[in-house]
C-alpha cells in the first residue's frame, strides 16, 4: 500500500489488551501480533512465526525469569520475545533477531505506530489533553470492514449519509454545514441538524436519546487520515466521541471508537452504557453499508454538503503535501 505512508496510527487504546493476551492486528498490508506483560510492557512482532509460518497470534504469552515476556508459536512452542530472538531446542543461545519488530510510539494508554515508515506528519496532542481532562468511558465501534481506506474517510465525513443509512436512529430532517475551516490536513466542521422529536417509546428503548437535543449541534474537528472527534456539549455532559480508522490492506479498513465524558449531571453516569451502544449501532450501520457499495462508480451526482468529503479527496491525492485551494466557509 503506497498511500497514505508516513501517517502516525492509533493501533489500539490500553484497556482493549488483555496482559499475556496476543492480539492480532492488520496494518497497510502486514499482519502483527501485539501483546502486554504484566509490568504493562508492550510489544509487536509480524505476525508470522519465521520456522513455518503459524500465526503467532494463536499462540500464548510466556513470562521470563527477569520479568519480561515472549510470544510462544502454537505450532512448535518457539518464544520470541520483544526483539523477535527466540531460543532453539537443544540450544542455550539466543537467536539473532530473526523478525523486525514494529516500532510504536506509546503515549499514556495511546498505541501509536507509523506502521514501519517514516513519519511525515506528528501525532498530535490532543488525545493527551482530552484523557487528562474527562473521564475515558469505553471503546465502541470497533469494526473490520471490507473497503478500502479511502471509502472509508468519505463516508466518515460524508455530512448528508446520516439522512439514509442513520435515518431511523437519529430521524435528522436536515443538515446544515455552518461553518467548514480548512488547516490543511486538519479541519473543522460545525453542523446544524434538525431532528424529529423521539417518541415515550423511543426514550424507554434507547435512554441515551435523552442526552440528544431537538437540534444536533455537532463540531466535528478531523485529522487527516487517522482520527475524527466530535465535540458534543449539552446540560447531561460534555462528551469526546473520537473515531479513529486504519488501513488493514488495499480492501479492508478498521474503525474503532474511544469516549469520553464529564458529567454535568447524575443522569449522565446512567445513561453512558447507553451512549457506547448507540455508537456501535453507528458505526455498526456505516459498516453494513460501506460493504454494499461499488466503490469505483464515477460520481455523476453531487449535493450540498459535501466540502468534508472534497477536504478527504484532496488530502488522500496530495498527502502528504497540503494542495490548494483553502475550502474554509
Amino acid at each position: 500500500m503506497k498511500q497514505l505512508q508516513g501517517a502516525p496510527w492509533l493501533l489500539t487504546h490500553r484497556s482493549m489488551l488483555k496482559p499475556n493476551k496476543p492480539m492480532k492486528f492488520s496494518l497497510l498490508g502486514n499482519d502483527y501480533v501485539l501483546w502486554q506483560n504484566t509490568d504493562g510492557a508492550i510489544s509487536a512482532l509480524p505476525n508470522a512465526c519465521p520456522h513455518m509460518g503459524a500465526m503467532l497470534s494463536e499462540g500464548w504469552c510466556v513470562t521470563k525469569p527477569d520479568g519480561n515476556s515472549a510470544i510462544a508459536c502454537p505450532f512448535h512452542a518457539l518464544e520470541f520475545d520483544h526483539s523477535g530472538c527466540t531460543v532453539l531446542p537443544g540450544s542455550n543461545k539466543e537467536t539473532k533477531s530473526l523478525m523486525q519488530p514494529l516500532e510504536l510510539i506509546i503515549q499514556g494508554d495511546f498505541i501509536w505506530s507509523y506502521g514501519g515508515y517514516e513519519p511525515k506528519i506528528p501525532i498530535p496532542n490532543i488525545m493527551n489533553e482530552i484523557a487528562a481532562e474527562y473521564k475515558f468511558i469505553g471503546v465502541t465501534g470497533e469494526h473490520s470492514i471490507r473497503t478500502d481506506i479511502l471509502s472509508l474517510l468519505l463516508n466518515m465525513h460524508d455530512y448528508n449519509h446520516q439522512n439514509g443509512t442513520h435515518r431511523e436512529l437519529f430521524e435528522i430532517e436536515q443538515v446544515h454545514v455552518k461553518q467548514f475551516i480548512d488547516e490543511g490536513l486538519h479541519s473543522h466542521a460545525y453542523l446544524s441538524q434538525p431532528r424529529k422529536k423521539p417518541t415515550f417509546r423511543d426514550i424507554l428503548k434507547n435512554p441515551g436519546l435523552l442526552a440528544m437535543p431537538k437540534v444536533l449541534e455537532a463540531h466535528l474537528e478531523n485529522f487527516f487520515p487517522f482520527m475524527g472527534l466530535m465535540h458534543g456539549e449539552n446540560k447531561l455532559l460534555s462528551l469526546k466521541e473520537c473515531h479513529f480508522y486504519l488501513p488493514e490492506a488495499d480492501r479492508q479498513s478498521r474503525v474503532f471508537v474511544l469516549m469520553y465524558m464529564k458529567a454535568h449531571s447524575p443522569i449522565a453516569h446512567l445513561i453512558k452504557g447507553n451512549l457506547l451502544k448507540l455508537i456501535n449501532v453507528v458505526v455498526d450501520q456505516d459498516a453494513k453499508i460501506l460493504g454494499k457499495i461499488y466503490a469505483n462508480t464515477p460520481q455523476r451526482i453531487k449535493l450540498n454538503n459535501e466540502v468534508g468529503m472534497n477536504w478527504v479527496r484532496r488530502n488522500f491525492e496530495s498527502f502528504p503535501a497540503v494542495a490548494e485551494p483553502n475550502l474554509s466557509r
